[in-house]
């Protein structure tokens, strides 16, 4: 009788696994899958977004980028050889940083079609932590700058003639930069 029993018992539940599984096939079919496959596009659609909004602030900060470095002909304030925009901006950091100028020097622009370089030659005093704060300011400054190159006069003839350490952390650099400026709407002959 317990054999019988069991043997009822194991059919009844074979066949209610069945009935549920056509149960959960006639309801759901696909729709696991589909929905399944909607959150995985739903997680890109958001990397996408916000990967949109970080370029939409990018663009915000090239637009700027532009807007201060983008002259409207040849002759325009910014094109110039000694930009005085710029001079204040670079005077301005010189001072907040408390580095010594010794000298400056414009250099006559390099014209390039629709771009124009304009570089500097300065000689400045300061320890090594000043110039790159300096270095870090310029790269931050609105216009488009590019450091040519450096020289840290740090000799062994220097050594010599030092009489404190004080004044062995002022160096003497010679840094050549200079600021390209884009020209709107250049065609060849409308500027000569």
């Amino acid at each position: 009788m317990s054999t019988k029993r069991n043997s009822i018992f194991a059919l009844a539940l074979i066949v209610l696994t069945l009935l549920f599984w056509v149960e959960v096939k006639a309801l759901l079919g696909d729709k696991a899958y589909t929905l399944w496959d909607l959150e995985n596009e739903q997680i890109d659609l958001n990397e996408q977004l916000i990967s949109a909004q970080i370029l939409a602030n990018k663009l915000d900060q090239v637009y700027s980028l532009f807007e201060g470095n983008l002259a409207l002909s040849k002759s325009d304030s910014l094109a110039e050889d000694a930009s005085m925009p710029f001079m204040n901006d670079l005077t301005r950091i010189l001072n907040d940083l408390e580095i010594t100028l010794i000298s400056i020097k414009p250099k006559h622009r390099d014209d390039m079609g629709n771009r124009i370089l304009s570089p500097y030659e300065l000689v400045l005093k300061c320890s090594y932590s000043q110039l790159g704060a300096f270095i870090t300011e310029v790269e931050r400054s609105p216009r488009l700058v590019g450091i040519k190159e450096f020289f840290i006069k740090n000799g062994i003839e220097r050594l010599k003639r030092t009489i404190t350490e004080a004044q062995l952390e002022q160096q003497e650099v010679e840094l050549s930069l200079y600021t390209l400026t884009l020209v709107k709407n250049y065609k060849r002959g409308d500027y000569e």
